[in-house]
């Protein structure tokens, strides 16, 4: 979810309006760009999940020791992929599908070697989890680690669970693209918008976006959304193959730098809303290039939304760096992976080496 400012309101025009829907006589029932949207019954069957902005606070968070599971995943994953009927990656740089393993069952060997698949592919994604609930998507959190609270997104209106992000976009949300610029929607632990989603994120030591310890490894499962065909698709980026795409001096001078990552505009959008930030922004100044404690590799560790300057050196040095850092992330097509989601369909990925 992009970082809001204020609530657009919707007024239709004469381009919105409905336009009539041509009859098709094929045998599939095939209109070119159109797809059938499916009505959901009130009440809504995940009502318990929508999001509400609980008017509280925490506070900030302090460091907590860590150790990634990854490290002691199989180099092979050969426990993960034991009862796998399927494999295989979306590209040679980021992406991979598995078939034939079910979540909610996983052993410990198994969970290592999916951090540590995460961590090497960046993003994993596994099709029709209908046993992975909302409690079992928790606990296999809480196995990597301390589950990560949001300052100002939305969380389920059921209580308990404000270490749940919910996404969510009805029929009549407004269209936000007149806020935002497409290269600045590219985030590292938020993301594009089915119309409801649910996703944990567990701490991390090193350094993610603008929080001291955020999220690490991400998992994200979407419960009802856009039929095939009906967009709402998400996007990864490889920061391990944007690095590799530079130049080796590049490269070195990049490895010298640092840059704040702020959680200001995030947090004054919540408050031009009405809604209460339940954890005070920061602005955290991290290594423009870093290793992941898995793989060994380096990774351009840069967020467009987040990234305010490149610190040390003058702001047309610094407003270049980033202008050509986000051109990297943003236009480079063989450094993504697209997913096209089906309900009950499961994403997990690295925090550290992609944005999304």
């Amino acid at each position: 979810m992009a970082p809001g400012l204020v609530e657009p309101h919707y007024q239709p025009t004469a381009t919105s309006t409905s336009l009539p829907i041509p009859k098709s006589s094929n045998a599939h029932s095939y209109i070119p760009g159109r797809t059938t949207v499916k009505k959901h019954a009130e009440p809504y069957k995940y009502e318990d999940l929508r999001p509400h902005f609980p008017n509280i606070t925490w506070p900030a968070y302090t460091e907590i020791p860590y150790a990634d599971k990854g490290q002691l995943g199989d180099p092979n994953f050969k426990n993960l992929l034991a009862t796998a009927t399927d494999v295989f990656d979306y590209n040679p740089k980021i992406g991979t599908e598995i078939r034939g393993v079910d979540l909610a069952n996983l052993t410990d060997a198994q969970k290592n070697d999916l951090a540590r698949l995460i961590a090497t592919r960046g993003v994993v994604f596994f099709r029709n989890q209908k046993n992975f609930s909302i409690d079992e998507q928790r606990e296999l959190g809480k196995y990597f680690g301390e589950l990560h609270k949001h300052a100002t997104t939305g969380v389920p209106k059921r209580e308990g669970l404000e270490d749940v992000h919910v996404i969510y976009t009805g029929e009549d949300s407004p269209d936000l693209r007149a806020l935002f610029t497409p290269s600045f929607l590219w985030h590292s632990d938020v993301r594009t918008l089915h119309r409801i989603k649910r996703d944990t994120s567990f701490i991390d030591p090193n350094q993610v976006t603008y929080e001291l310890q955020p999220p690490s490894y991400t998992s994200l499962k979407v419960l009802t959304g856009p039929p095939r065909g009906g967009g709402g698709d998400t996007l990864w980026s490889s920061q391990y193959a944007a690095y590799d795409m530079l130049s080796p001096h590049m490269q070195k001078y990049l490895e010298s730098l640092t840059a704040l990552h702020s959680a200001e505009l995030q947090a004054q959008g919540s408050r031009d809303l009405g809604r209460t930030v339940r954890r005070e922004p920061v602005t955290t100044e991290h290594p423009l290039v870093r290793t992941n404690p898995v793989t060994g590799w380096k990774s351009i560790f840069f967020n467009p939304g987040f990234v305010t300057k490149i610190v040390g050196v003058p702001k047309t040095e610094s407003d270049h760096i980033i202008s050509f850092l986000t051109e990297i992330v943003a236009t480079s097509p063989e450094v993504h992976a697209r997913f096209q989601w089906n309900e009950g369909d499961v994403a997990f990925w690295d925090n550290r080496v992609t944005v999304c």
